[in-house]
């Protein structure tokens, strides 16, 4: 244990918290990813021409759920509200579960999964880190946010996994079940999270953080989105999100419209989702561990986040070159593990949102991540009008069959 410790940078006593915060991330992501190839087979299934709407709905959706967020956030003691939103959230899985059971091939509960998804997603995870960012103090996050958020890229590596071995002995209402009970999991490990801060207080400077954590937060639903748009810092993470989520957007319509085209079965679908998911983990496992650290020490977190949209830009030449499916799936992968292992699952910015004051951790923390989710489908609304009605002879949707 002793030389665990050492190798691991562990102060005496942190092992059991960060333990249990890699397993709160691990079992939200195992259930996330073994959900998302199934969002994008409902997707498909409600119809490839019909997905400006999705979008459109997710967009409208996300404006509807933030306020009522805020609004919780406001009047709930702060380690109630993860409980209380993954519990609505578990009833919601089992209450699909038991629809889809019954009406599998039903277009419009497709399509009212997707959007729940998506939403699910934006609430989710930012509640996950804003629990690590209540519990732990700067400095700890500091050295542990990035080891537990290798629970997250192990959960993205099973979850897919698991999706496509279960998915055609359990179908999609027993994934949809299997989900749930691992997020039952989350909440007894966040849970145990702040009854182990209760046993283990902060250091007297940090004490009146500690004494508040047991009450709401106060202030309006919308203090989180104010305080985004009149601070610099967070003004620039959202600018950032908003322009890469904005570019991703032409990809995600094409992957649609071909996974459509070449594997019309459900099941089929939601293997192939699982896979590229897949493989897109294990590259961002890999990078995480052998190069990300190597390159934030070495040239900075900024080169990081640059490289993304640069890797991006030359896949839409590469593609304009070569418009295979092969090619498509190659920057669809790309784009994705970099995102993953350089700009979303690094724990990066939210070690850095351990610097905002109390209040702003939980509210500020989604606003950036409800960018991310309403970005994509304002946008998709607009783009998916134009580019699934007018854009069929582009060279990628009508790229040959085989790569």
């Amino acid at each position: 244990m002793g030389f665990l410790t050492r190798l691991f940078n562990l102060r005496p006593g942190e092992a059991p918290p960060v333990v249990a915060g890699l397993i709160l991330f691990f079992l939200l992501f195992t259930g996330y990813f073994m959900l998302r190839p199934v969002r994008e087979t409902m997707g498909v299934a409600g119809g490839v021409d019909n997905l400006q709407w999705l979008f459109t709905g997710t967009f409208v959706s996300t404006l509807l759920v933030l306020p009522l967020f805020g609004w919780l956030a406001s009047r709930v003691a702060q380690r109630r509200i993860l409980p209380y939103a993954y519990g609505f959230f578990i009833l919601n899985l089992l209450l699909f579960a038991a629809l889809f059971l019954n009406q599998p091939d039903n277009p419009w509960l497709a399509r009212t999964f997707y959007i729940w998804l998506s939403v699910f997603n934006l609430v989710a995870i930012s509640l996950a880190w804003s629990v690590l960012a209540d519990v732990f103090s700067t400095a700890q996050a500091k050295r542990l946010f990035g080891m537990m958020a290798g629970g997250a890229s192990l959960g993205g590596l099973v979850g897919p996994s698991a999706g496509i071995l279960l998915v055609a002995p359990l179908r999609h209402s027993g994934l949809l079940a299997l989900a749930a009970l691992l997020l039952v999991g989350s909440v007894g490990a966040a849970m145990w999270l702040y009854r182990w801060r209760d046993r283990h207080p902060l250091a007297q400077d940090e004490q009146p953080a500690e004494e508040k954590r047991h009450v709401s937060l106060g202030g309006n639903p919308f203090d989180g989105a104010v305080e985004v748009a009149r601070t610099p810092f967070l003004m620039g993470i959202a600018l950032f999100v908003v322009l890469l989520a904005s570019v991703s957007t032409f990809l995600y319509f094409e992957q649609a419209e071909l996974v459509a085209q070449r594997f019309p079965d459900p099941v089929q679908q939601t293997q192939v989702f699982g896979l590229i998911d897949m493989t897109v983990q294990a590259l961002a496992i890999f990078t995480q561990v052998f190069l990300t650290g190597r390159i934030a020490q070495r040239l900075g977190i900024g080169v990081l986040l640059v490289a993304v949209p640069l890797v991006i830009a030359g896949g839409f030449l590469w593609l304009a070159l070569a418009p295979t499916f092969a090619v498509f799936v190659v920057i669809m992968v790309a784009r994705r593990f970099g995102e993953y292992a350089w700009c979303v699952r690094g724990g990066k910015c939210s070690t850095r949102w351990c610097r905002r004051s109390r209040n702003s951790k939980p509210r500020t923390s989604s606003t950036p991540s409800s960018i991310v989710a309403v970005t994509p489908s304002a946008v998709g609304s607009s783009e998916g009008w134009i580019c699934l009605r007018n854009c069929r002879g582009l060279p990628c949707s009508s790229a040959p069959a085989s790569p």
